[in-house]
Formats: C-alpha cells, structure tokens, sequence
C-alpha cells in the first residue's frame, strides 16, 4: 500500500495576528515545513495539508517546500483532502500544531495496518487529546483512504482531526505507545511560538552531527554555529555555501599564481567553515548534503590545485627545484593518505591530515614569513598521516 500524509492546519494562533499554529516560527522556518519534511522523509506521497484559509506565511511555507522539491498540496475542504487518496492508501495524520522527533514519525509510518500513537495521561499533557482514561493521542496514526473517505461523508459540522481518531480507536486501530526512558521522544502540542523552544535546541543541537577532522572538532564549530544562527531564517541554500567554498579554493590558486601568496591563504582560510557551515543549515532543512556529492569532490582537488599554483611560485621566487619537490611530495601523500583512510573503512583519527588541517597549519608559518617552512610542514604532516592511515589499513588486514 502506497504512503501518503494528512498535515492539519486550521487552528488559529491566539492573538497571532492571523497566523496559524502551522505557520509558528521553528528554526528559521515554520513548523509546517517540519512536518511535510518529516512526512517526506518517510517517503509519504501526496502530502497534502488541509487548510481553511492560507496566510500569507503559509503560501511562502508552501513555496519554499515546492522549491526544495517536496510536492505539498493544499486542500481547503475535507473532500478535497480525502480526493487524494485510495480507498487502500494508508495515510499518516499528523494533528495541527504537533511537533513530533523523526524516529515517532518513521516508526508509525511503518505499520502495514490502521495504528495510533498514544502517550500517557500525565499532569501538563492537556493539549493532546485524551483517548481514555489511561492515555492520550500523541498527534500520530495511521488511517486508510477507505476510512477517511468514510469518515469525510459522514462529517457534517465536526472536526475531521477529532472525528477520524474516535472512528480508528472504536474501529480496533492498534495503540502504539510512544517509547518511554532516557531516549524518550520529543512530542509537543504548539499553540504559540515558545512552545517550540525546546524543539528548536534540539533540531538545531542535532544538526551538529559527527565531527571529522580536528579542524572540525576544534577550530570552526564556532564559527558555524554564529553562521548557522544567522542564516537559518534567511533563503540561503546549503549548496550556495558549498559552492562558495569551491569558487573561494579556485580563486586561491589564481592568487597564488599571481604571486598574492597572503589573499590566496585568506582565500582558503575563509572556504575553511563554509562547507560545514552548509552542512549544518541542510540539516536544519531536513535536507542533509552528501560528502560525496559534485561540489565537495572538487574541494580537495582545487585545494590541490592551489598547493601546486604555490609550491611552483615559491619555487620560481625563491629559486632551487626543492619547493617543487615538497609540494609533489605533499600532494602524493595527501591522495595516498586518503586512498588508505577509504580502505580502513573504520573512523579515522581527528589528526590525519585533511584539506582544512592543511590550510589551518599553514596560517603560523604565513604570519612569521616562513612560506617554504610552511611547505615542509604541510608535506611531513600528509606524510605522517599517510603512515598512520597505512599502519591501521594493514592491522585491520591481519
């Protein structure tokens, strides 16, 4: 059966000046956009939102989804709504105003039969609707296009949200209890924009991720999150950023060949935070960028580029063919060093050389004047690194 999504958003924010709880501010986006990117992570297909009215942040939710690739569909009326799905399509129904973690999303939205998520009825839980005695609805489950046309066509004046969840519970749907203990999921009723302070710690906490090289871990994580702050509420895309970082490496190597040896390490210390900078925003976005993706392939060969338009300037500036030398040197063991990381398949020490350990390390020769001794290092360090890599590639062979 075929997955599709049900988003409500009807309910009015009380003095909101006409916005929606769907349309509630939520890390640099609206909670709308969460929702239908949650629904689209777990493959659900129409996601479509039943609306009575679309303000104007609701359309430029719409919009900015529809440009990210995420087909929404707007419904006006409950029939409309239910238009969009077979009898057999199972549809996931997300309450107005929820905002729920992925993992509660991909787990009911993998059930093969009609479910609803429930949690239990706890002091402080008054916004979610109780189910009975025990529990509550968690703003998750899981219908049949059957049962929600059926529901549709015998509606009248009452709320669909409310209506079809009483027809699933007397209609025998499986309860599904929202796990419990340390790892418990995150599930919140909005109604205003501060009810989503701790959901925005927590997306904006996540998209963090995992740390690779020590300049990761230790040098930029600042400077992306001061970035990051500041662009999630802007229209900037990730791979803007990406891109930005590529074109930055390509001007170094043109300013290096120019003899402009202190623009062309500015230019390569600013790309240095750009591309987590993206990466963090494409995970704010629901949209994580791939490392292995065009732009981030062509970073460590541009940055190679600009290691050679350097090595042969020294060379040609300061005389004697031993700058040449160290930078092939430097390049061999930087490709040799990240063919071998490939091969361990296993997490590499922070301290292997990367392109941004390179760039980084080079910064206190350039301040004293000491470009050749710079060289040296960026070389003894990809050597280095190249040995380690090896040592670890031949222990996990025996």
């Amino acid at each position: 059966m075929a997955l599709g999504a049900l988003i409500s958003a009807c309910a009015d924010v009380r003095g909101g000046g006409g916005d929606l709880y769907a349309t509630l501010p939520l890390a640099g986006r609206t909670l709308l956009e969460y929702q239908a990117r949650l629904a689209s992570a777990a493959d659900a297909a129409p996601i479509v939102v039943l609306v009575e009215r679309i303000p104007p942040t609701l359309l430029a939710a719409v919009d900015r989804l529809l440009a990210d690739g995420i087909a929404v569909q707007l419904a006006r009326t409950v029939a409309e709504a239910a238009a969009f799905f077979a009898p057999d399509d199972k549809v996931l129904l997300i309450a107005d105003g929820l905002f729920a973690d992925a993992a509660s999303v991909d787990r009911i939205a993998g059930a093969a039969e009609p479910v609803v998520m429930t949690i239990p009825d706890n002091i402080g839980l008054d916004a979610f609707e109780r189910i009975d005695g025990a529990s509550r609805w968690a703003g998750l489950a899981v219908a049949t296009g059957r049962q929600l046309a059926e529901t549709t066509a015998m509606l009248g004046e009452w709320d669909l949200q409310s209506t079809l969840l009483r027809r699933l519970v007397q209609s025998g749907a499986r309860q599904l209890a929202a796990e419990p203990g340390p790892g418990a999921p995150l599930l919140l009723m909005a109604s205003r924009p501060s009810d989503l302070d701790d959901a925005e710690r927590r997306i904006v906490a996540g998209a963090r991720g995992s740390r690779g090289d020590w300049v990761e871990r230790y040098v930029t994580p600042l400077f992306e999150e001061f970035a990051v702050e500041r662009l999630m509420r802007t229209t900037v895309r990730p791979q803007w950023l990406v891109a930005a970082a590529l074109l930055l490496t390509v001007l170094a190597a043109f300013f290096f060949a120019a003899g402009w040896r202190g623009a062309g390490l500015a230019a390569l210390l600013v790309s240095v935070p750009l591309d987590g900078i993206g990466e963090r925003l494409a995970a704010l976005r629901m949209q994580p960028l791939s490392r292995g993706d065009r732009l981030h392939r062509y970073l460590p060969f541009f940055a190679g580029v600009a290691l050679t338009a350097f090595g042969v300037d020294l060379a040609s500036r300061e005389g004697g063919w031993g700058s040449l030398v160290t930078t092939a040197a430097a390049l061999a063991f930087f490709h040799a060093g990240g063919v071998e990381k490939r091969r361990a398949a296993t997490r590499a020490p922070a301290w292997l050389a990367s392109r941004k350990g390179g760039i980084v390390l080079a910064l206190p020769f350039a301040l004293a004047g000491l470009w050749t001794g710079g060289l040296v290092a960026v070389a003894a360090y990809a050597a280095a690194s190249f040995l380690r890599a090896q040592q670890k590639g031949a222990a996990k062979g025996d």
